[in-house]
């Protein structure tokens, strides 16, 4: 833009009597033809915070060109949500859905990058609430709701430990703290987390359509849960996500389904492996004729605390 850190009186409008920067607009759009021209397997990405439309469009679609655009919204939202106290989150649970609004208006990754991690920003460990298990816990919340929501993901290094401190560059990762389980569970979850999103198609083909994605709850402020569903382009690589952001543990929660068949839960960050309480759903889940959320079917799962948990639906 031409208006950009300008007061008025400091700039002057273009040909057409925009603030759009035609010449930049240009340079950019020919900068991402020639690269992907000549690199095809590279990703160009923008870290771009105004509301500039189709960053991650085609030029021949009027776009910029880029691949993809950090989706700066989620992450501000994503943040300041979790630094809430646990109990006040029910009234804030909208910060957490409100992303869905626009998620497939570019083609976004989630950032938790660099500029996350300084300046007295904190850790991301550290700007979790509560005493320490419940810190941990929350941070593997946070990263298991990032990695089930549309869009690719971007963690910054020492995030995958649950490093304490901030980025320093003279000190490098504190990779002692791999001394202890706390930190080699969020260690460990981060690695299940990769391995998650690469071997389930419902998380990254769809990842940039709506197509991909479905509410299945996102109102339910009086227990903090929300909950959808993640689609490939085979209807047997559905997921189901169900994210807990209070440390309360739920029996018999009900969810509403679209199939009648069965739940069996492949992912949950409270896994003891992961230094979590181990409140799992280690048995097969029937999905029974009960109307719920709006859908012909239901089935009634546990809800771990401060958990995510992914279920895949088996027909038999």
């Amino acid at each position: 833009y031409l208006d950009y850190s300008r007061k008025d009186g400091e700039w002057e409008s273009n040909k057409f009597g925009g603030r759009e920067h035609l010449e930049a607009i240009e340079f950019i759009k020919e900068l991402n033809l020639n690269v992907y021209k000549f690199f095809p397997d590279i990703q160009m990405i923008a870290e771009e915070s105004t509301s500039f439309n189709k960053v991650s469009r085609p030029v021949f679609d009027n776009g910029l060109g880029f691949g993809m655009k950090w989706m700066m919204g989620w992450m501000h939202d994503t943040l300041n949500f979790f630094k809430k106290d646990m109990i006040h989150r029910q009234y804030h649970l909208n910060d957490i859905s409100f992303s869905m609004t626009y998620a497939f208006t570019e083609n976004f990754m989630l950032p938790l990058s660099h500029d996350e991690v300084v300046h007295g920003k904190k850790s991301l460990l550290y700007r979790m609430p509560g005493d320490e298990w419940q810190r941990f816990a929350n941070l593997r919340l946070m990263f298991s709701y990032m990695f089930t929501h549309p869009g690719t993901k971007l963690l910054f290094m020492g995030a995958e430990i649950g490093q304490g401190n901030e980025w320093n560059f003279n000190t490098g990762i504190e990779w002692h703290l791999l001394d202890y389980p706390v930190h080699q569970g969020i260690q460990a979850c981060v690695a299940d987390l990769n391995k998650l999103y690469k071997n389930s198609p419902a998380l990254y083909e769809k990842q940039f359509s709506p197509e991909g994605f479905e509410w299945i709850s996102f109102d339910d402020s009086e227990n903090s849960v929300i909950s959808y569903i993640r689609k490939g382009k085979k209807a047997d690589d559905m997921l189901v996500v169900v994210c807990n952001f209070t440390p309360v543990i739920k029996e018999n929660y009900k969810i509403g389904l679209p199939v009648k068949a069965k739940l069996k839960e492949v992912f949950n960050s409270d896994d003891e492996k992961y230094g979590g309480s181990g409140v799992l759903n280690k048995e097969l889940i029937n999905i029974d004729v009960t109307p719920w959320n709006g859908r012909a079917y239901s089935a009634a799962i546990t809800i771990s605390p401060l958990a995510v948990m992914v279920f895949k639906i088996r027909k038999r």
